[in-house]
C-alpha cells in the first residue's frame, strides 16, 4: 500500500527489494522480530516460504504488482 500510496501521489517507482530473505539476528531484538521472506526454525536450520516469499516470487516473475482486491 506505500509502494501505491507513493505512485498515485507522483513519485516514479521503478524498484522494490525485500529486506531480509530469511528471518536472522537483529542488534535490538535478537531473534525476536521475524520478518524474512522464509521462516528459519533456529533448532534444526529448517526454512520454510512465508505467504510473502510466494508474492514477492510472483512479482518478480510477472514483473508487476496486481492491485488489490478489497472486499
Amino acid at each position: 500500500s506505500c509502494c501505491l500510496a507513493a505512485i498515485e501521489k507522483g513519485v516514479l517507482l521503478k524498484g522494490y527489494f525485500a529486506w531480509s530473505l530469511m528471518d536472522n539476528f537483529e542488534w535490538a531484538s535478537g531473534y525476536e522480530k521475524r520478518f524474512g521472506l522464509h521462516y528459519v526454525n533456529f533448532e534444526t536450520l529448517e526454512r520454510i516460504p512465508k505467504q510473502s516469499a510466494l508474492w514477492y516470487e510472483k512479482v518478480i516473475l510477472d514483473n508487476t504488482i496486481e492491485a488489490r482486491k478489497d472486499s
